[in-house]
């Protein structure tokens, strides 16, 4: 069998192989779950069988945990008596209990497992709870009962994604100025605006799926069906999409399958007493850098309870796809700690996990049936051959990977390699490297860069002369030079460096210092952990022109239909520090030398005609120094048979050219 992927990528032949194998166990597999009959969006409702479910007659509560010996339903329902109600086993270690009436269990009751393993009793929240909260007092957590009195009225019928993605990923409880820990309704009312107006189309949210440790980041579920209770009623979470998508805005969920919290009252790990229930048995089944558990792939229940969880995500919540944590950790038996992915047979070898990966293919067949239109971004610093291609053509079935090597690239620039000796050519190549017919969202800065340990592009730009000259009556060359190549970063890297682009809130108006958590360290504070708004609203302050850049560079790329179209190098000249190309009908000059400006400068351009000057990084509503004049400038062919004209080409700056007349 020849797959599609090996036309794309003829350098994959020696692979061949491990391609078939790769497609023979995602058949043999998609066969044994279903048989003949059924398809993945029929398979995959464990989540309308197990757990709580009303119905006319009153509560079902099923569980599935194979090595228990007895279970148990308690709460508050029943005065806390462990032992009133058990459940019955079934078959295949599925054990159901039938309470009568249904007023047995009411929205907001306290409930909780009680798991007989070994002749020892396990409190254990429900697998499939939908919320859970911290009790104040002793600040364990606890599953309560969800069952609202009306459901949530949605109103986003007929509601598209847009196809081109401008992603804004964000942290709800961080999202506020105040010192707290910010709510759905909150973000909602205060935060979606401003993503509207800036021109961000798509939503990313980080930490939904609950989790204990709130500085995990999200990044350590202990319930897979429960959304984040530290910012509100899950009603409220609907009402934040629903709002989205009114206005235009996707809303992605940062799903993280690649790893679970070791906890074990509160989560799934030992759920039935063994180690062995959901994840590898032994010290396979433990992470070695991040102290969570790995799951066992291969196991049935387990692709059920995983494929469950993304499609109760994509109906019950109307999300529009999800973004993967993790992929690479997945992908490889040592999870991709300290490998150097330096060649093909990196990806083809006994270290990579094949289960991993039938079930990665498995989740995005299953999501693309249940929502034709769904958004699929994986996380992986290794970029895997196939990740972003379709399943029918030998490939994962990803839309998008994460250009991870981007940020990367920048930050090596800014930490080690002076201004003057900064490689255009490189530069160039990373953002515009591919594997064929794979699509890749670029981005500067994501939250990783943002963290206690690491530095937001502005802050290692300027570091502490923020703190005493970002006001607009203020002359300070460090910021001056940061300012600008902030500007530069972003526009380089939203125009050439993906098939779309992603910031991380704040950080378009060069948000300051770092994210930290509350903990011990901090005195359990959250001046770290908030973000500043007042001062992009600040017209005193210069975080105001980044904001505004940003808001126009995003309603350039639109304008220029940047991400329909592969870019063209018209000149690059590593000396001067220059580089011009065309990306969709824009024609983009970047200038990186730190001192040195070209007058009369020649720019080559794709065809003759007139150009009009529509954007400059330089321009004083940016913060610039208004050194480039919006004018027409008229490209004819020159004697050498280069077709452009002669400008004034200001040092670390970039501007943008539109050819007068002509349609994206």
């Amino acid at each position: 069998m020849k797959h599609k992927i090996l036309q794309y990528d003829p350098s994959l032949l020696p692979y061949k192989k491990d391609i078939d194998l790769r497609m023979n166990r995602y058949a043999q597999k998609l066969n044994q779950l279903l048989g003949t009959d059924e398809t993945l969006c029929d398979f995959a409702n464990g989540h309308k069988y197990f757990g709580f479910h009303k119905t006319a007659d009153g509560w079902y509560y099923r569980e599935w945990a194979p090595a228990a010996e007895a279970l148990y339903l308690t709460g508050d329902f029943c005065n806390w008596d462990r032992y009133a109600y058990p459940l019955n086993r079934l078959e295949n270690g599925v054990f159901e209990l039938f309470l009568p009436g249904q007023d047995t269990l009411r929205d907001g009751m306290t409930v909780m497992s009680v798991v007989v393993h070994q002749g020892q009793e396990l409190e254990r929240i429900p697998l499939y709870a939908k919320r859970v909260v911290q009790n104040p007092v002793d600040y364990s957590w606890n599953a309560v009962i969800y069952d609202p009195e009306k459901p949530f009225q949605w109103t986003d019928a007929g509601f598209k994604p847009k196809k081109k993605l401008f992603i804004y990923e964000c942290h709800i409880g961080m999202a506020q100025e105040e010192g707290k820990v910010g709510s759905y309704e909150e973000f909602r009312t205060n935060i979606l605006p401003r993503i509207q107006k800036l021109g961000y189309n798509t939503l990313q949210i980080m930490a939904i799926m609950e989790h204990p440790y709130y500085a995990s980041f999200g990044y350590q579920v202990t319930n897979f069906f429960a959304p984040s209770s530290r910012f509100g009623r899950p009603e409220e979470l609907k009402k934040l999409i629903d709002t989205a998508h009114a206005m235009g805005i996707s809303v992605l969920l940062d799903v993280v399958h690649s790893h679970a919290c070791r906890n074990t009252r509160e989560g799934i790990n030992e759920f039935d007493g063994t180690d062995y229930q959901f994840f590898h048995g032994g010290e396979k089944g433990n992470h070695p850098a991040w102290n969570t558990k790995c799951f066992n792939y291969d196991k049935n229940e387990v692709i059920h309870f995983l494929l469950s969880n993304l499609k109760y995500w994509l109906e019950e919540y109307h999300f529009d796809g999800f973004r993967f944590d993790g992929v690479t950790s997945m992908l490889y038996h040592d999870h991709g700690l300290g490998v150097a992915f330096t060649d093909q047979s990196k990806y083809f070898s006994m270290n990579t996990d094949v289960e991993a990966v039938t079930y990665l293919q498995l989740a995005t067949t299953l999501t693309r049936q249940v929502k034709n239109d769904v958004i699929l971004i994986a996380e992986d610093t290794s970029a895997i051959p196939g990740l972003c291609l379709s399943v029918e053509d030998g490939g994962i079935g990803f839309d998008y990977r994460l250009a991870m090597g981007e940020p990367d690239m920048w930050i090596r620039l800014l930490k080690e390699v002076s201004d003057q000796d900064w490689d255009i050519n490189n530069i160039y190549y990373e953002l515009t490297v591919r594997r064929p017919r794979e699509k890749v969202i670029g981005y500067c800065e994501s939250h990783d860069q943002a963290l206690v340990g690491d530095k937001t592009l502005m802050f290692r730009l300027c570091d502490r002369e923020m703190y005493t000259a970002m006001g607009k009556d203020s002359q300070n060359l460090t910021i001056d030079r940061g300012m600008a190549l902030h500007k530069m970063l972003r526009l380089i890297t939203m125009t050439l460096g993906g098939d779309g682009y992603l910031t991380f809130m704040g950080n378009e108006f060069g948000h300051p210092e770092w994210i930290d958590f509350p903990r011990e360290g901090n005195g359990w504070s959250y001046h770290y952990c908030r973000r500043q708004w007042s001062l992009a609203d600040d017209e005193k302050l210069r975080y105001s022109y980044l904001n505004a850049f940003e808001k126009a560079a995003v309603k350039l790329c639109k304008s220029c239909r940047a991400f329909h179209s592969r870019d063209v190098q018209l000149q690059l000249h590593n000396g001067e520090k220059t580089v011009v190309y065309k990306k969709g009908g824009g024609v983009f000059v970047f200038n990186f030398h730190p001192t040195e400006s070209y007058d009369g400068y020649f720019v080559k351009m794709p065809e003759a005609g007139e150009y009009d000057v529509v954007v400059s990084t330089d321009d004083f509503c940016f913060g610039g120094f208004g050194r480039v004049f919006h004018q027409r400038y008229t490209a004819t062919l020159q004697k050498d048979g280069r077709i452009g004209f002669r400008l004034y080409l200001p040092s670390r700056t970039a501007l943008v050219l539109k050819k007068v007349g002509k349609s994206n």
